[in-house]
């Protein structure tokens, strides 16, 4: 197996590299956000294991684009035991995260964990969902079923759907939406508010139905959904 290793901390490297070459891994490194872009592209890693924070190109960054066009599975290290770094890890498409410091049994643990669950049978293993109300969302797939109903949303509607509905009964900020929507690239409210008005439209979440998503003036959205006992507890803080 061909692991990714994108970090910054040279001595961290090194050190990685050793134990995960021990396990019998093949590693790959690179130091810098857009070194570890190009080595993903013209390398075909099995895993990438990624730092939150990077010069030249965020972890973050690299995570949603990597994610953008392909399944390859992406582990983030992260410097602080942040909610909300670890809720944007996982919102981006991050398999699983794990915080400094670390053990190199640990995260050597997660990889076999990470890789069992996405290659062992990838024809059989069962898709990650996140259920809320009478939503379901395939967080693979990036289907959408409202009760029996596949509903069509376009990548962009799918991630402004998914940060409502791992907070549902909260109110997302307009500027938080936007950065986790769009990453750093761009993308207004104004723009957000157009999706929102298509996410309402295709799932019948209008303004005055049970469920529906509401708009806080001059503050943000909030999925007027209570979370169903699979939902998961994490929740960004508003």
């Amino acid at each position: 197996m061909k692991i990714l290793l994108i970090e910054d901390d040279v001595d961290l490297v090194d050190l990685l590299t050793y134990a995960l070459s021990r396990d019998a891994f093949t590693v790959l490194a690179a130091i810098d956000g857009l070194q570890g872009i190009h080595r993903w592209e013209t390398e075909n890693p099995d895993l990438v294991v990624l730092d939150a924070q990077l010069p030249k190109l965020s972890g973050f960054e690299i995570c949603r684009r990597i994610r953008q066009e392909s399944k390859t599975p992406v582990i983030m290290l992260t410097a602080r035991d942040d909610d909300e770094d670890i809720v944007r890890a996982l919102t981006l498409g991050a398999d699983d995260y794990v915080t400094k410091p670390f053990s190199t049994k640990q995260l050597t643990a997660r990889i076999r964990a990470v890789l069992r669950r996405t290659k062992a049978d990838p024809y059989t293993q069962p898709l990650a969902e996140m259920r809320v109300g009478d939503l379901v969302l395939d967080l693979q797939s990036h289907q959408v079923t409202k009760g029996d109903s596949v509903v069509q949303l376009t990548s962009l509607e799918f991630r402004i759907l998914n940060i409502l509905a791992m907070n549902a009964g909260r109110v997302i900020p307009y500027s938080r939406l936007v950065e986790y929507a769009w990453g750093y690239e761009g993308g207004d409210s104004a723009l957000l508010k157009t999706h929102i008005c298509h996410i309402r439209e295709k799932l019948g979440l209008t303004a005055g139905r049970v469920g529906a998503i509401r708009a806080i003036p001059r503050v943000g959205y909030s999925l007027a959904i209570g979370p169903s006992r699979s939902a998961p507890p994490e929740a960004l803080s508003a």
